[in-house]
């Protein structure tokens, strides 16, 4: 929640002013370097519904860290009328999507109108402003199309994030990065890097070529950070259609060519940012590494390094918890935390009409609803996954949550399974509305946190860190942040990696299988039977996950290894 009252807030929007706009806080030397974040969306707060998944919290957890170091920096987003969509259930329980306006009385109009173009036509954006007391975050700034100065079609660019119409992304794109680089242009704002989270804002580097004439210059600003591990998962779009709705500004097909090396009819959007950045990174160690194997036959492309994602401390610990932790005071901890699963359990009754146990060991599945982060895998050998339930000895509870992307059909049948399966076991459940309010709550409530992705899908995977930071412990395949912390049955668990040479089926059906071991034989018997060492691995798990990946430490990375790289990275064949 914002640090001052809603008047205080108030009271300081009128006193904001935009023209030759400076950082309102004393900047730390350390980070003097000026940065413009460009991101399709944030979770900054639960009151503003900007955002959809992993993504987005990584971006609301770098926010909220530039601004607790006081760096240079503003992050620039879109103001979206109907957020990502609220989650809710049909009559059967299955999943239902709700597209509803949002409207927030905590952002200033900075009064500032200016105009891009998207298919040769003139669109009006208007900039509204986050005051960094609103939510403790860097300056933000969101654009908006939707307002009087455009037509019907113009104002609904903004409507939907990720939106599934080409034409309709394409556009969001436009406006996110033209219009992000024109609008700090109307504040008089020269950032020294432009940092591009995802390719998304990639139409910001046509414009910066436009005003240089100068592949090097560009590259002197430019720095990219890529999320998206399996080189097919990376936006492609016929270069035509692009040129068609203005994609590349006022530049010549031929030029952008020449610039990004696209000879082909298709653009890949991940590639031009790679070649016409600075330098750019991975999300983990281990993305890093898939990364510069993936993008290792082509050339002219910048060097990729990595800083692993991670989330800030600040906003999702538990302050008592974390004081029992420090005071070594073990009742307070253990009475805190079943207080923690308490509260997650009245959202599970709600919802869903069961009463969880406190005492009983409760596992949560729960991040962005996608197909190759295999929500179900547990459920997968229904005998033995039956067995589980019905231990008297060992007892368990296992809540599922997650947003589908609403267009992802498979994902959802996927979600409409789960549904219809706890119905029949007493000790599950899945719940709807997987946001930040839910995502603290039942971490907070959890024992153990699964995460189980298909191998190498998954490029950092943060949900286990504030997990962690809640006194969970993480159950995980080797994938991601995890390897870089996980120490075996000391701080978590992980599951043996699959042979990925074999056929989807069988790698399934192998971490499915070590999955359900090491929770029958080595987990279960220690909270149950080893309740002092179950308490000295969640504890372990707590104190190391931060500093290493508290995002703190992320955003002072982002300093030294991107921002403030000053030579010209060469290129690499």
């Amino acid at each position: 929640m914002p640090q001052f009252s809603p008047k205080e807030i108030r009271k300081n929007m009128t006193n904001n002013t935009f023209e030759n706009f400076k950082i309102p806080y004393k900047v730390n030397p350390k980070f003097k370097t000026s940065a413009a974040y460009f991101c399709m969306e944030f979770g900054i707060d639960q009151a503003m519904k900007i955002f959809s998944g992993g993504l987005g919290f990584l971006a609301g957890s770098h926010m909220r860290s530039a601004y607790e170091l006081k760096q240079n920096m503003v992050g620039i987003g879109i103001l979206w009328k109907y957020g990502y969509y609220d989650q809710t259930r049909k009559a059967n329980r299955e999943m239902d999507s709700l597209f509803m306006e949002r409207h927030y009385n905590f952002l200033q109009d900075t009064g500032i109108i200016f105009e891009i173009k998207i298919h040769d036509h003139p669109v009006k954006v208007k900039a509204m402003y986050l005051a960094p007391e609103v939510f403790n975050t860097c300056p933000m700034f969101f654009l908006t199309t939707d307002i009087p100065e455009n037509d019907y079609l113009a104002r609904t660019i903004c409507n939907r994030l990720y939106d599934n119409n080409a034409e309709t992304k394409i556009a969001q794109c436009i406006l996110l990065g033209m219009g992000g680089v024109k609008l700090l242009e109307a504040l008089n704002h020269t950032p020294d890097a432009y940092h591009f989270n995802e390719a998304h804002a990639l139409p910001a580097a046509f414009h910066l070529y436009k005003q240089t004439g100068s592949v090097e210059a560009v590259r002197e600003k430019v720095v990219f950070t890529t999320h998206t591990p399996v080189e097919a998962g990376n936006e492609k779009h016929d270069i035509h259609l692009l040129e068609k709705m203005s994609f590349f500004g006022d530049l010549e097909l031929e030029t952008v060519r020449e610039i990004t090396g696209m000879r082909d009819g298709i653009f890949n959007h991940t590639l031009a940012a790679l070649r016409l950045a600075k330098i750019a990174n991975g999300v983990s160690k281990i993305h890093g590494e898939v990364a510069r194997d993936m993008w290792s036959g082509y050339d002219n492309i910048c060097e990729i390094t990595h800083i692993t994602n991670s989330q800030n401390h600040t906003y999702w610990h538990d302050p008592a918890l974390d004081a029992a932790l420090k005071g070594k005071k073990t009742k307070a901890y253990l009475a805190r935390k079943a207080e923690l699963k308490e509260e997650a359990f009245k959202e599970v009754a709600d919802q869903t009409g069961k009463i969880f146990d406190p005492s009983v060991l409760t596992l949560v599945w729960a991040r962005r609803f996608a197909q190759y982060k295999r929500p179900h895998l547990i459920t997968q050998d229904l005998e033995r996954f039956e067995r589980l339930l019905a231990n008297e000895k060992y007892p368990i509870q296992i809540i599922w949550a997650g947003k589908p992307y609403p267009q992802d059909y498979g994902a959802i049948e996927i979600w409409n399974m789960l549904a219809h399966l706890t119905k029949k076991y007493p000790n599950t459940a899945i719940l709807t509305g997987y946001e930040l309010a839910l995502s603290k709550t039942i971490k907070a409530g959890s024992d153990v946190w699964l995460n189980n992705p298909r191998i190498p899908r998954e490029a950092s995977g943060t949900s286990g860190m504030t997990a962690a930071m809640l006194g969970s412990v993480n159950l995980s395949t080797t994938d991601g942040w995890v390897p870089e912390f996980c120490k075996q049955g000391k701080n978590c668990w992980m599951i043996p990696k699959a042979d990925l040479t074999q056929p989807q089926d069988v790698q399934d059906a192998f971490d499915r299988d070590n999955l359900l071991d090491i929770l029958e034989n080595e987990i279960l018997p220690t909270y149950y039977g080893k309740p002092k060492d179950w308490l000295k691995i969640a504890q372990a798990s707590m104190r190391e996950v931060t500093p290493q990946f508290d995002s703190n430490r992320m955003a002072a990375d982002y300093y030294t290894t991107l921002y403030d790289v000053k030579k010209n990275v060469e290129v690499t064949a």
